[in-house]
């Protein structure tokens, strides 16, 4: 990373965040906000009553209607974190690069890998730092599971089957992730699904095939929203991805199944259901799950409840600091993300054909 995009350590780190929608208020402003050498200094939304809310929830920041004002004022600002609909992530990440700011880029960073490999390349050549939202490789199930993985409780894993499911049988009305425009980059595949090819390429690594069906369930929907993936791992493990809006019974979060034991997560980490009712990462307690939440650990009838590892969004800008202070690794490196969008576009085209595509 060059040298020019770097703060002193203990300078704080000056945020312009652009977009104030569930994200951004869920998902962004609360870490922002409460991790130690980071302000949020400004947040950019054009809905009024965003805006209101926005004054309400953070009243030492500036308040403004346009991107152009994060631009004018660059010397003001270390991070620019980007989180818009999802047809604006490149350009709003461009112009943040030429305007000399560091950038964090919400998922997907891009529609496809071209301009998701464009912008990398544009980062790069200005030496500007680039990261990408993917706050889910902090998700209690997920650490645990990794955890047990990496201390050879499970043996070699052999398949790894994951699911983020919704009972969502009634559409948003004119919700842009719901829009058919190739533009936009929604549906499924590319929101939860891009969390879940994420955590199977940080377990597994290199994915050499990929099998997909990826459906349109709801009849008034325009893009998938029923989603299944078959991936095979360069080290033979197969994972198995699943993520639907119309699943009227839930499935296991996690089934890691190893040749010498096994791990089963019924329930998915609390911290989302947190963040929207509005509890801030500070509260005490906060990621941790009740015992009656926790996995089962074995093989046949001899298993055995273990701890969930506590859920940690908040690591993901913790992790800024360093980056930006210090030229410690991203928190997320781009190009994990450019092989995400590789192997979405590697399931469409298996999709469309029906067959086993590999990479």
């Amino acid at each position: 990373m060059s040298t020019a995009g770097l703060k002193r350590p203990g300078e704080t780190i000056r945020v312009a965040m652009i977009g104030y929608g569930l994200g951004g208020q869920a998902f962004h402003a609360p870490f922002i906000a409460t991790t130690p050498g980071m302000k949020l200094t400004t947040l950019v939304t054009a809905n009024a009553e965003r805006r209101a809310s926005a004054r309400q929830a953070f009243p030492e920041a500036r308040i403004v209607g346009s991107a152009e004002e994060v631009w004018s004022r660059a010397a003001e600002h270390d991070l620019v974190v980007v989180v818009t609909n999802n047809r604006t992530h490149v350009p709003l990440a461009r112009a943040a690069i030429d305007a000399g700011i560091a950038v964090v880029v919400d998922k997907p960073l891009a529609p496809n890998v071209a301009e998701a490999e464009s912008l990398l390349s544009h980062a790069q050549a200005a030496g500007v730092p680039l990261s990408v939202y993917h706050e889910r490789r902090w998700d209690a199930e997920f650490l645990t599971a990794k955890k047990l993985i990496d201390a050879g409780m499970l043996g070699k894993v052999l398949r790894f089957e994951s699911r983020l499911d919704r009972w969502r049988p009634q559409p948003k009305e004119g919700a842009w992730r719901e829009l058919g425009d190739p533009a936009d980059a929604g549906g499924l595949l590319f929101d939860l699904g891009s969390h879940l090819i994420d955590q199977a390429l940080r377990l597994f690594g290199r994915v050499t095939h990929v099998y997909a069906e990826i459906e349109k369930r709801r009849p008034t929907v325009a893009v998938d929203d029923d989603v299944f993936l078959a991936l095979t791992h360069e080290c033979g493990t197969h994972s198995h991805l699943w993520t639907t809006s119309v699943a009227a019974q839930l499935g296991p979060r996690l089934r890691v199944m190893g040749n010498r034991a096994a791990y089963v997560k019924l329930t998915a980490d609390v911290q989302e259901q947190a963040l929207r009712a509005g509890v801030l990462p500070t509260a005490p307690g906060f990621g941790e799950e009740p015992a009656e939440r926790w996995g089962l650990l074995g093989a046949g009838e001899s298993v055995q409840s273990v701890k969930t590892e506590r859920g940690d969004y908040q690591r993901f800008y913790a992790n800024v600091v360093p980056w930006l202070q210090e030229g410690a690794p991203p928190p997320v490196d781009p190009r994990d993300a450019v092989e995400g969008l590789r192997i979405i576009e590697a399931a469409r085209k298996s999709a469309a054909a029906k067959q086993v595509v590999a990479l």
